[in-house]
């Protein structure tokens, strides 16, 4: 089962402020862990909204709108992301609750959201086999 913590923005993320080392210290050793554990799929932080864009569907086949940040609604935003890859919820939910205070200063908001697998999407072989190209395609080569 895949999981993702999904870090909340906060004013200060969309501002544009750094954690500070101390922060950054905690996180790596944070990530450590689930390198250790095998669990880590991924981790990053975003930056902030202004320099990011949104590309809307606002009729249904209509063309595509782009928009440029910044967004309003800092609650709603996303800073940063961590995808863990575990045997069940329970495990996941304990992975998040020892992931640092992911802006230090008390405002930490984390979203713990299950992965929709191809499996549950579609029965189709082709489709099937064409996800698991595609996954074994986009991972990272280990050294």
């Amino acid at each position: 089962m895949r999981f993702m913590m999904i870090v909340k923005a906060t004013k200060d993320s969309e501002a544009g402020v750094m954690p500070s080392q101390e922060l950054v210290d905690a996180m790596m050793r944070y990530n450590e862990e689930l390198v250790k554990a095998g669990v880590l799929l991924a981790a990053e932080g975003l930056h902030a909204s202004s320099n990011g864009i949104r590309i809307s569907y606002p009729e249904p086949g209509g063309k595509p709108r782009v928009v440029d940040g910044p967004f309003t609604e800092s609650k709603e935003l996303i800073a940063g992301f961590t995808l863990i890859e575990v045997k069940s919820r329970e495990e996941a939910i304990e992975w998040a609750m020892r992931m640092p205070d992911p802006h230090g200063n008390g405002e930490g908001v984390i979203e713990l959201r299950q992965v929709i697998e191809t499996t549950e999407l579609t029965e189709d072989p082709d489709n099937l086999a064409l996800h698991a190209m595609i996954r074994e395609q986009g991972k990272p080569e280990r050294s």
